[in-house]
């Protein structure tokens, strides 16, 4: 415990808050794998969550009470697809957290998880049975789905839910927040400054060019040279991990702390009532539904129902500008995948 002592004040919030007057029951699909471990270990120091419910294909059970041992307050359950194990980890939760899935490999891009069509096996088939849970026994909770690609499984969640009659878009979250916080790394890491002091709005997409930093909106300044390297290092930050494990996984810790920083906010929106939290996230949106994208990410305030308010992007540069025309096609056609595989399977 003493290691907790000594992060940082983001750091913190990712993974406590003070004293609330109720808890939720979060869920965890995936709690077993590569990110669902580290998140849920993140997740038992969260004093807002009273039930951290654990589901995934194996191990689970063993990860649930090596968790439970942890001297926070939670409850720890674990459950497997034996025993109508999913209809019970979900039942009755506030957040569904999804990470479950395969990882990327060398190579790959999160868009490439897509076209595995290995059914059960694959990363959409994953979500859409999962989905179908969640509308099934859990249709008020909030989804935030980590599992890639999320430019189309946030579409097939979404598309689930409305089969089921209790789509709420207010409700269904794609977690970009990992873009927001390499941001925040990297420009730091290149300006040699503090990243907790360095806040990069990051919009868009969670893949390749979909992933839009807007640095000119950001404290620190940059040279032509820098901006272009620095904005290609953000868009594809996650293959220097899948390079660096050499095949052995992709981005687990530090999506995981992204995931709970992000869960964190929602609890503290809908569990705490505190007001003015703002996280950005890949929801049902407008800002560019002329352009044929139903969804896009950007800076949202969440509230007691899910999402509050959606913010514009705000002022662009022509760079920025030039980003965001070579995303919205990509986002298009990544949706439009999305959507086809709900309604065709």
């Amino acid at each position: 415990m003493f290691a907790l002592r000594q992060v940082t004040s983001t750091t913190k919030r990712a993974f406590s808050s003070s004293a609330v007057s109720q808890a939720a029951k979060v869920a965890v699909l995936g709690a077993a794998g590569g990110i669902g471990q580290p998140l849920s270990l993140l997740l038992k120091h969260n004093d807002s969550i009273s039930h951290l419910s654990l589901y995934d294909i194996v191990n689970t059970p063993g990860v649930a009470a090596d968790l439970s041992h942890i001297n926070t307050k939670s409850k720890v359950t674990g459950y497997v697809p034996a025993n109508d194990g999913l209809k019970h980890a979900v039942t009755g939760a506030d957040v569904i957290v999804i990470p479950a899935g395969v990882p990327r490999k060398p190579g790959m891009t999160r868009d490439d998880l897509f076209n595995v069509w290995l059914l059960i096996a694959t990363n959409a088939g994953i979500v859409r049975d999962l989905a179908t849970a969640a509308a099934q026994y859990a249709p008020k909770a909030h989804l935030a789905v980590i599992s890639n690609p999320v430019n189309s499984t946030v579409p097939i969640v979404s598309e689930v839910l409305k089969k089921h009659n209790v789509y709420d878009p207010r409700r269904v979250f794609g977690v970009t927040t990992l873009d927001i916080v390499r941001a925040s790394r990297f420009a730091s890491e290149l300006k040699d400054t503090d990243p907790k002091n360095v806040n990069v709005t990051v919009v868009g997409g969670h893949s390749g060019v979909t992933i839009v930093p807007l640095l000119s909106q950001c404290p620190l300044s940059f040279s032509d040279e820098e901006l272009k390297a620095l904005t290609h290092r953000i868009q594809f930050g996650g293959d220097e991990v899948v390079k660096a494990k050499a095949g052995t996984g992709s981005a687990t810790l530090s999506m995981a702390f992204a995931a709970a920083r992000f869960t964190d906010s929602l609890l503290r929106a809908i569990v705490k009532g505190e007001k003015g939290v703002i996280e950005p996230t890949f929801v049902k949106s407008d800002l560019y539904a002329s352009d044929g994208v139903e969804f896009f990410a950007s800076n949202v305030e969440l509230g007691p129902d899910g999402v509050k308010q959606i913010f514009p992007v705000g002022k662009l540069s022509d760079y920025e500008q030039e980003l965001i025309n070579a995303a919205l096609p990509e986002l298009k056609k990544n949706i439009e995948k999305g959507i086809k595989f709900a309604n065709e399977n």
